[in-house]
């Protein structure tokens, strides 16, 4: 990270969260509404979303309250006019994936399959973003990883691999999402091989503990960034987040 950010420029809040489809943990209840409202309030110029309905046709049949749009435009509506999705599971009924929300236009955006043999499907979104009064482009990447070990290091390797083409040297990068990285075996890759750093690990040390979101004692979700300082990172309280979500949401505040 760099030390200084550029005077007079605002910083960027970000904010990454898992929404496991809309629904509690368990799948008792669907809470996507109560969801909308508590992302709201965060009022973050940028949103990593990770598990992301983009269609189901039996949910929208059966489940009360099941938006008409899209999960990521339901919740963007007019607070984020400007969203990307990448769908990375496909089934019968319907697909999902991750979604980003930005309130500053997405130039370009593309979803790449860093999936591994299995009935796991997995993602990098990657978009890039127009900042008023910025000389150069955000790139914000949204990531959701596998549960195995195996699965991840490949898709670390893809990560680097997809910024060393992808994402010019000199500008500002933002990595987020779940990383399922409980070992805490990214932070070294991906600082050693693409400069990125972890924000709380920058700030306090270590990574923050964000699973599951009642009692954290994992830390599965992280922000890296590149050619960007940032300042208090934070995770957001477990009222109402440990009832909306099995991931506790990290949020921080990003000077370019």
């Amino acid at each position: 990270m760099t030390d200084s950010s550029m005077a007079g420029a605002p910083p960027l809040t970000v904010m990454t969260v898992n929404i496991h489809k809309g629904f509690t943990t368990f799948n008792r209840k669907f809470i996507l509404p109560e969801l909308r409202d508590a992302v709201r309030k965060v009022g973050a110029d940028v949103v990593f979303l990770q598990e992301v309905q983009g269609t189901h046709e039996d949910h929208c049949r059966k489940v009360n309250g099941w938006p008409d749009a899209p999960h990521y435009e339901f919740l963007a509506d007019s607070i984020w006019p400007h969203n990307a999705y990448g769908r990375n599971m496909v089934h019968a009924k319907g697909h999902h994936g991750n979604a980003l929300m930005s309130k500053f236009p997405i130039v370009h955006y593309q979803n790449h399959d860093v999936s591994v043999a299995g009935p796991e499907k997995r993602g990098l979104l990657h978009c890039v973003i127009r900042v008023p009064g910025q000389p150069l482009d955000v790139h914000a990447i949204c990531v959701h990883l596998g549960l195995a070990e195996s699965h991840r290091m490949h898709q670390l390797d893809l990560l680097c691999e997809m910024v060393r083409g992808e994402v010019p040297d000199n500008e500002p990068l933002v990595v987020a999402g779940d990383f399922n990285d409980w070992r805490r075996r990214a932070n070294a890759i991906l600082e050693r091989e693409i400069g990125l750093r972890e924000v709380f690990v920058n700030a306090y040390g270590e990574p923050a503990k964000t699973f599951p979101a009642r009692f954290p004692l994992l830390c599965l979700d992280r922000i890296y960034v590149r050619n960007a300082s940032v300042h208090l990172p934070v995770v957001l309280p477990r009222k109402p987040w440990s009832h909306l979500s099995d991931h506790a949401p990290l949020v921080a505040e990003i000077h370019l």
